[in-house]
């Protein structure tokens, strides 16, 4: 493990020239087997956290506490960069402040504060409301505040003006975060690709591309967005939905008592990516058998 910071390394990534692919992560075992596949960082995805936490959708329900908890747990089982969802950063000004702060503390490379309404719904749900453009400049400038006196992190922030007021005002949302300080901008739910276009170009910056299956935003390929202005493109609920499609299907096939073995990744795979095998490992030096 390097002894750079995850959020130093993740400025590296983000310099390169190419669209990073970047599935996201819900717990430990889902951010350690992307580490293991050979992705440069990943995303903690709210959506998913939310699912997989408290078995309830993405509307504000998952509260800081829980979330930072999973953030922790996410950070300490991969070596690789972890993106923190922190919402509408649970507050006034200085709880977005303490948002920041505790992410970075809890070993997030960057954190992403939004401009909706508290409490906030998943960005391609029906009924987001955006908070005015001073309250939104004010989150980012706390969340860079925060950055400044010390929180090694960078600050992802995100609009979702696009839905309810249209693009030049995501736009000039986006515009004003990076004059603030914004390290990374998250324009939501563009509709098209010459949308896409339009807002990394007039807000120049690192951009992230939000890939939502059934989404509002066209699922490109990642030279397509390389083209188009992208530093990286998340995959929020790919790899959730890829697990609980997985599980559906075996639970059908159980109902009617059958056993799904063909659904199965073999045990060796599986014990090698919980990390069985490192363990072992580890242990020989210590144990008892040691040749």
């Amino acid at each position: 493990m390097t002894h750079h910071s995850a959020a130093a390394r993740l400025r590296k990534l983000l310099a390169e020239d190419t669209c990073h692919v970047v599935p996201s992560c819900w717990d430990a075992l889902s951010a350690k087997m992307i580490g293991d596949a050979g992705f440069g960082f990943t995303f903690m995805s709210g959506f998913a956290v939310s699912a997989s936490r408290i078995g309830a959708p993405d509307t504000g329900l998952i509260s800081f506490g829980e979330m930072l908890d999973q953030g922790r747990n996410i950070c300490a089982a991969t070596d690789i960069p972890v993106i923190g969802d922190g919402d509408t950063g649970y507050g006034n000004s200085l709880n977005v402040r303490r948002t920041v702060d505790l992410y970075a503390r809890a070993g997030f490379g960057a954190v992403m504060i939004e401009d909706q309404v508290s409490p906030k719904r998943c960005g391609h749900t029906k009924g987001k409301l955006v908070v005015d453009r001073d309250e939104a400049f004010n989150r980012i400038r706390a969340a860079v505040d925060a950055r400044e006196a010390g929180a090694d992190i960078m600050i992802m922030a995100r609009t979702d003006a696009r839905h309810g007021h249209g693009l030049d005002e995501a736009i000039d949302r986006a515009k004003g975060f990076s004059d603030l300080g914004a390290d990374i901008l998250f324009v939501e739910a563009p509709q098209t690709e010459d949308e896409m276009a339009r807002l990394t170009g007039e807000a120049p910056g690192i951009h992230m591309a939000n890939m939502v299956e059934g989404g509002a935003t066209p699922i490109l390929h990642p030279d397509r967005l390389h083209e188009l202005g992208y530093n990286f493109a998340a995959y929020p609920l790919t790899l959730l939905s890829a697990a609980m499609k997985a599980i559906q299907a075996s639970l059908a096939e159980m109902v009617q008592r059958e056993h799904p073995a063909d659904r199965l990744m073999d045990f060796a795979d599986l014990r090698k990516a919980v990390g069985f095998d490192a363990y072992y490992d580890a242990e020989a030096p210590y144990s008892d058998n040691r040749d």
